[in-house]
């Protein structure tokens, strides 16, 4: 299927914003957190910047996190192809889990380095 030509701008921007960051492993861990919070519905953030965050996580998916491993990025994979009731509630519990294994001055300190640098302009 054919992506909307303004949803190909907005990839090739989050991919040169990322390409401009110097991302840790804490910073990949929490877009994977981000990214799980999307799915499970509980994201509070406006459509456009759920999009956002979800090409940010497509962008830094394959980088090691200093956390997060590979079971929770084949965990988000399986849940991106089939997301019922049943693998929402999975993607919930391992959110908590995440969310408690990285900080809140951590995750909130990403957010504000986000905004700040511009991703969501």
């Amino acid at each position: 299927m054919k992506q909307p030509a303004q949803f190909n701008h907005l990839e090739a921007w989050v991919a040169a914003w990322v390409a401009a960051q110097p991302l840790r492993p804490i910073d990949i861990d929490c877009a994977t957190s981000v990214m799980l919070k999307i799915l499970d519905g509980k994201c509070k953030m406006a459509l456009e910047e759920k999009v956002v965050m979800a090409l940010l996580y497509d962008q830094v998916k394959d980088r090691p996190g200093a956390i997060l491993g590979d079971d929770i990025r084949r965990l988000i994979a399986a849940a991106r192809h089939s997301l019922d009731d049943a693998m929402r509630m999975h993607i919930y519990e391992k959110r908590v889990l995440a969310e408690t294994r990285i900080s809140r001055p951590v995750m909130k300190g990403f957010k504000a380095m986000i905004r700040q640098q511009g991703l969501f302009a």
